[in-house]
């Protein structure tokens, strides 16, 4: 009754001043819905009841341009944005009358045959003979059948069209107090009661401790409302209208939140179809096929300006999204106050894993510092440097190299030592332990959130959003559609294993096709080492000749770091796209298969270079005289003699450093500014012309020009993939923690500034858990002990200075242990044509060189074949494999079960709460039957006086 009769005062308003309305509206654009009767679809206007007054107040405007319905009153909780199509005056005049016509019996046609809309002609396509206004008309049916749907849930609507943002139209969705009411009952929100009780941090000793901490570190807390300590806290519980005397509702404004009342809207959304076709079509499949552009909740006003007014928004851009904030905490509660728990839940795991790399930073610093403290005085190191021993290696290539001294590794070997030292193998075993301190750490605070939130007595499927996705819809119709002649009406039809089996294949070929890519690339990676390596051993150039293995590897990163930039974007592309050839049938089941195809592809991608550089390379290269050869004569690279632990944390530095300030940070930060650029090319307005229609924007029209909010996976897989860079091959680059620790300080708050103003509001997501990331994660830390284990043990030389020293040594010190790992070969066992084209490059005769591997010599019984000390070695390195990887694992599984998952101070709480809510419902129980009893008492003779009468009567 209340829309009818807002329907009639606003056709008599329309009515009065119908001259003035068109005037303005031609002249200004302004496109105010105006009666049906009067109203034609080519004129950009609207077909919904207009909800909004035509005059707006005065005193009003400043909040009109706020995020409010043009009354000034009415808060917008959701938008939908549609392309409008405008047709040319003339034809408008000669076709006006006959379209109205046909646009109302096709109308009645199509809502008494429920036909699809492809199934039959438009009289408007037969009469003008225009494609595209059929496909025009199509949308403008659907849209008017799902925004009646909508308003028979309940929800109000108010349109703009071609106001100031040409060709778009906008549908403003507000919740009235009623429909949010039955919502959070259906979604079973947790809201807070009237009753309140003391929050305890714990014993008294903790609790002062508590205090003291958060008193020191108070100048690092933003200031807000949320990042205080709770001291009272509400009762919360499940919404109910039948009990809404439980809830204070003093404020019925402020009683939901704006993130709850667009998630209710979206609910509402989500569960409105269109039905006057064969198939369903909710808001997803509308949005698919492009009947609505875009559809979200609005930011709560401006950051900045002189209309800016107090709003959450602009207390996050204050106090959070700001790069001279990067020593201060995140106000955590806030932003799940603003952007849901989803959201939330990321940046909160994300300080937790940047403040926990400060110790591992300052860990891997501290061995980097004892690794130049000892470098002088490094035994291995001094003898490669002294020029009295005057040993002579083989070539390190066929023919283009000759025999070289040893001396002149001496550069290489001190470096190499900076990383490759005792320490690091404690290093390892510290990072290992920190990863499962780390999982121990982020449950604790994930539970302490959850009870904060009112999430810890949540089930997972009230949290979960599990609606179907328009392409499952769509597949399903056109399955439908081919099974009509031969299935009953009432056969429920669904996508099958035989239906997909062709995805199936297609996905499986694919990753193992780019897997092989990957590998190929590594390869083509490793031939250019090679190429380029005897390319200046031949040149002429002293420089070029005298910088050989600093020019390959330091280009050769820089190639595998562009490739790896490239393919990430190329993988990230062909996960989706084999997803949504998968067709999964909900969002979770899409979201799942998405991150476990991109993950794959991804860690392949990273870290391909880097498992070849540490356990490949120098592995599969033979010795002189026989060496291994590939694609014809290039002969597989060595190692250095310092060993490839070098070159593998050179690969990891530039690869760290290039993916965080290349990928992670300037795409970041430039590709939304280029597709912003392109939004606003797109609607045609020039940079002068936008800055004036800025100063009258409404808050719908500038978030249309935002960034779509494309979910937190990028952001967590960025995350994920430095957390493999800083666990899985620690041992070999000890600075990694720090690198990462840098990068995250920058990446928290480059992700916030992106969240509050480069972004549309996300749709609030309730969640408990980071989901499958944390088992990602705790993947990552199990295989990364492994993985330390078999770098420690076969790409360090610390397993064999072990042996040597306590086996081979005369004197129990590393002295002659670079002797001890030099083999001899004799000149003239060389293949033809492989020996050197200059073999008196060193000015003298070469008849035995030396080579790093332990074979015998060529004068004893058995030439060239692994030595007893080969085997030795390779014995105590499989054993301090397993003994490595057993003992960490034992430990982290101690300190596992050590650390309770949940905190003891919130299980009491929990503990509190649920027996308060018993006393709370047993005393309302207590106070019903009181009064049933009472009322009873006061009328025990109402019932007898009926009978009385009635018997009267019948007499």
């Amino acid at each position: 009754m209340n829309r009818h009769r807002c329907y009639q005062e606003g056709t008599k308003r329309a009515n009065e001043s119908d001259l003035e309305k068109e005037e303005n509206m031609w002249r200004n654009d302004d496109y105010t819905p105006v009666p049906v009767s009067e109203k034609r679809p080519e004129d950009g206007a609207t077909l919904s009841i207009p909800l909004k007054p035509l005059n707006v107040d005065e005193s009003s405007q400043v909040k009109k341009l706020g995020p409010y319905f043009h009354d000034g009153l009415r808060r917008i909780d959701y938008v939908l944005t549609y392309h409008v199509q405008k047709a040319s005056g003339l034809r408008r005049q000669s076709s006006r009358s006959f379209v109205r016509s046909m646009r109302q019996s096709l109308s009645r046609s199509f809502r008494r045959t429920r036909q699809t809309p492809e199934a039959q002609e438009d009289p408007e396509i037969a009469a003008q003979e225009h494609q595209l206004d059929y496909h025009e008309d199509d949308k403008h049916f659907r849209r008017e059948e799902f925004e009646e749907n909508l308003r028979e849930m309940g929800l109000e609507l108010e349109k703009d069209e071609g106001t100031t943002v040409p060709g778009m139209g906008f549908l403003k969705i507000h919740a009235p107090w009623d429909v949010l009411c039955r919502e959070a009952e259906f979604m079973k929100l947790k809201m807070p009661t009237r009753k309140t009780y003391e929050v305890k941090q714990g014993s008294n000793i903790v609790e002062k401790i508590n205090l003291f901490i958060h008193k020191v570190t108070e100048p690092l807390h933003p200031k807000v409302e949320e990042s205080k300590i709770q001291t009272v806290k509400h009762l919360c519980y499940p919404f109910s209208r039948e009990r809404q005397h439980l809830f204070d509702l003093s404020d019925k404004d402020s009683f939901f939140s704006s993130k709850t009342r667009s998630s209710i809207v979206h609910e509402v959304l989500k569960r409105t179809k269109c039905t006057r076709t064969k198939y369903l079509m909710g808001i997803n499949s509308l949005l698919g096929s492009g009947v609505y552009a875009s559809a979200f909740p609005l930011h709560d006003g401006e950051i900045d300006g002189v209309r800016a007014e107090p709003n959450d928004r602009k207390i996050l851009y204050e106090e959070w999204a700001s790069y001279s904030l990067f020593y201060k905490y995140q106000p955590i509660g806030l932003i799940r106050k603003y952007f849901g728990e989803k959201v939330a839940l990321y940046f909160a795991w994300l300080g937790v894993y940047t403040q926990m790399l400060i110790p591992a930073a300052i860990v891997g610093v501290i061995v980097f510092l004892y690794g130049c403290a000892t470098v002088d005085d490094n035994i291995p190191s001094m003898e490669i440097c002294d020029p009295r021993n005057n040993i002579t290696m083989c070539p390190l290539c066929d023919r283009a190299c000759s025999y070289w001294k040893l001396v002149t590794a001496c550069g290489t070997a001190r470096a190499s030592h900076l990383f490759d030292n005792p320490a690091t193998v404690f290093f390892a075993i510290f990072m290992a332990l920190w990863a499962t301190m780390f999982m121990e750490h982020w449950k604790r605070r994930q539970m302490r959130l959850n009870y904060i939130w009112d999430l810890a007595g949540c089930e997972e499927e009230g949290l979960s959003t599990d609606h179907v996705r328009s392409d499952y819809e769509f597949k399903v119709m056109q399955k439908t559609l081919r099974r009509e002649s031969s299935s009953s009406k009432n056969e429920k039809v669904k996508l099958t294993c035989t239906d997909r089996l062709p995805a199936y294949v297609t996905i499986v070929v694919m990753m193992l096709f780019m897997i092989a890519v990957t590998f190929a690339i590594v390869f083509g990676v490793v031939l250019y080492r090679i190429s380029i390596k005897t390319a200046l051993h031949m040149s002429s150039t002293p420089t070029f000749r005298s910088n050989v293995r600093a020019t390959v590897k330091s280009t050769a990163a820089v190639i595998n770091l562009i490739i790896i930039i490239i393919m990430d974007e190329i993988y990230g592309a062909l996960a989706r796209w084999l997803t949504v050839l998968e067709v999964p049938k909900t969002d979770k089941s899409f979201e799942e298969r998405l991150i476990f195809k991109t993950f794959i592809l991804k860690f392949v991608n990273a870290f391909t270079p880097i498992v070849y550089l540490a356990f490949f390379r120098g592995r599969l290269v033979g010795r002189p005289g026989k060496y291994l050869y590939v694609v014809g004569n290039y002969r597989m690279e060595e190692c250095a003699h310092a060993g490839c632990l070098m070159e593998l944390c050179i690969q990891l530095c530039i690869t760290m450093l290039g993916k965080q300030l290349i990928q992670n940070n300037l795409f970041e930060i430039g590709i939304p500014k280029l597709k912003k650029m392109m939004r606003r090319r797109k609607t045609k307005l020039a940079t002068q012309q936008e800055e004036e229609l800025k100063k009258t924007w409404h808050q719908h029209e500038r978030d249309h020009f935002l960034g779509p909010f494309v979910g937190l996976n990028p952001e967590y897989m960025e995350m994920i993939i430095q957390f493999g860079m800083v666990t899985l091959f620690v041992a070999s680059f000890p600075l990694a923690p720090l690198f990462a620790l840098l990068n995250n300080v920058i990446e928290i708050r480059l992700d916030a500034k992106k969240f509050v103003t480069e972004l549309r509001r996300p749709l609030p997501s309730r969640a408990k858990n980071i989901g499958i990331w944390y088992n990602l994660l705790r993947g990552l830390s199990k295989v990364a002990v492994i993985v330390n284990a078999f770098v420690i043990a076969f790409t360090s030389d610390f397993i064999p200075r072990l042996v040597y020293q306590y086996t081979y040594s005369p004197d129990g010190t590393l002295h002659g242990f670079i002797n001890h790992t030099l083999s001899y070969f004799n000149v003239s066992d060389f293949q033809p044509s492989t020996e050197p084209v200059e073999p008196m490059h060193l000015g003298y005769k070469v008849t035995l060189c030396r080579y790093k591997d332990y074979r015998d010599p060529p004068w004893s019984a058995t030439p060239y074949q692994f030595s007893r000390e080969f085997w030795a070695i390779l014995a105590a390195r499989l054993g301090f494999v397993i003994i490595f990887q057993n003992a960490v694992m034992l430990m982290s599984d101690f300190i596992d079960w050590l650390i309770p998952d949940i905190p003891k101070d919130i299980s009491q709480q929990i503990q509190k709460e649920k027996a308060l809510l018993v006393d709370l419902f047993m005393k309302e129980e207590r106070g019903k039957k009181h009064f049933r009893v009472a009322r009873n008492e006061q009328s025990p003779s109402l019932p007898r006086s009926r009978l009385n009468s009635n018997s009267q009567s019948t007499c």
